[in-house]
């Protein structure tokens, strides 16, 4: 090998700009500090631990450091909802009120952003395949603006931590408009956390023990959960946000559930880590199967990581902007569709595929490179109903210009 090049084919001398980079980002303050992990062609080539899982404590971020994945969850649950179309328990075709009879009978706000009253009845039944897609018409309070923004926050609770059950959080949904008819365009919503519950009522367990019992377990994903025992709190990395007031990082993290919780977000609900991710990613890459584990055959994986957006719906902008310009969206994970365009955003190959979190975590898939990368932060934003205001107006993302910077300097060191 040359030696100008580190392990897995990189420059060695542009791969070591990584961490000198993302600790500027830390010590002028916007972040508490990152875990980075890099693997390619079958080896790890870079872990980076730079600054802290705990600000006051001063406890460095580590290896093993848990972290909050949010949506980074909802590739996981997409997985498990195609092992049982693998087993013949659901179709994409199947109308959801088969196993949730609460979506029955749904109505469509005549204005998205209108009256919640002024309704028309759905023109067809949400699908398996729109909750996969995010084309059911669903809604979060933060992708949302007007009156079923408000809704969303009265009567499901945050968008994570809800105290509602499965059962009475499925029927306050069921019982909101829909913001567009199902099918017609990408609307990021809830959908993933009705797909997780859909997969709870066909296996008659909670949606945690499906996951362990099909994907933690066989894969060995130990660190992995929808909450965080007390034996393992220590490695837990607060969640921070930059106060408005003070301009400094201020801890605002969750509070520990006692034990299971009893409602599993399968939309944004787990507890990872970098290396406990990287197995998921890699069964991913590899088309279905890790370390002689496989969980999907290969066509599963090609089918999910395959664009079904049209190109009307790729003009929509996402959260005010124009997401889909270089992607496209699968059965739980975008796929870029375009490298060159992709530039703007971030970096990557065409087929490369993931899904990011609402606490600035990422990962990607690369196939074209053989390589997956992840870079996991706790940087809280707002998730109510101005969410979509602020991020279109690039408001509060200081923390956040990190990821492009790390994903440009990633493939600028494989001389990209």
């Amino acid at each position: 090998m040359d030696g100008d090049q580190a392990n897995g084919g990189f420059l060695q001398a542009e791969l070591a700009q990584v961490p000198t980079a993302l600790q500027a980002v830390v010590d002028a303050g916007d972040l508490s500090g990152l875990v980075t992990l890099i693997w390619r062609k079958g080896e790890v080539v870079q872990v980076n631990t730079i600054g802290r899982r705990d600000i006051e404590a001063g406890a460095p971020m580590t290896r093993d450091t848990l972290f909050r994945i949010a949506s980074m969850t909802k590739p996981v649950t997409s997985i498990a909802a195609l092992m049982l179309l693998e087993e013949g328990k659901l179709r994409l075709e199947d109308p959801i009120t088969r196993w949730l009879p609460e979506f029955g009978g749904m109505q469509v706000l005549k204005d998205a952003a209108g009256p919640i009253e002024d309704t028309y009845p759905a023109p067809r039944e949400i699908t398996v395949e729109d909750l996969m897609t995010h084309r059911a018409g669903l809604a979060y309070a933060f992708t949302s603006m007007g009156p079923i923004a408000q809704a969303h926050e009265e009567r499901l609770g945050p968008p994570l931590g809800t105290p509602l059950t499965p059962d009475i959080w499925l029927k306050a949904l069921g019982g909101l408009p829909l913001s567009y008819p199902p099918g017609e365009r990408f609307h990021y919503s809830h959908a993933t956390e009705v797909l997780g519950f859909l997969v709870a009522r066909i296996e008659g367990k909670p949606l945690g023990q499906v996951l362990k019992d099909r994907i933690f377990g066989p894969l060995g994903m130990a660190d992995t959960d929808f909450w965080c025992p007390p034996e393992k709190r220590g490695r837990m990395a607060k969640l921070y946000r930059m106060s408005p007031d003070t301009e400094k990082l201020e801890d605002v993290s969750f509070p520990h559930e006692n034990g299971q919780p009893g409602f599993e977000a399968g939309g944004g609900g787990l507890i990872s880590t970098a290396d406990d991710y990287l197995k998921f990613a890699r069964m991913m890459l590899n088309k279905g199967e890790v370390d002689g584990v496989r969980l999907v055959k290969a066509e599963t994986v090609e089918m999910m990581t395959k664009n079904r957006l049209t190109e009307a719906q790729r003009q929509i902008p996402f959260m005010g902007l124009p997401f889909w310009l270089s992607q496209g969206f699968g059965l739980g994970v975008s796929v870029i569709a375009d490298a060159e365009q992709h530039a703007w955003m971030g970096a990557g190959s065409k087929g490369a595929f993931g899904w990011p979190g609402a606490f600035g975590t990422w990962w990607q898939a690369d196939p074209a490179e053989d390589m997956v990368v992840i870079y996991l932060i706790q940087d809280s934003m707002p998730l109510g109903p101005e969410a979509v205001a602020n991020l279109a107006a690039r408001r509060g993302l200081g923390g956040r210009a990190a990821l492009p910077v790390f994903q440009k300097l990633v493939y600028g060191a494989l001389g990209k």
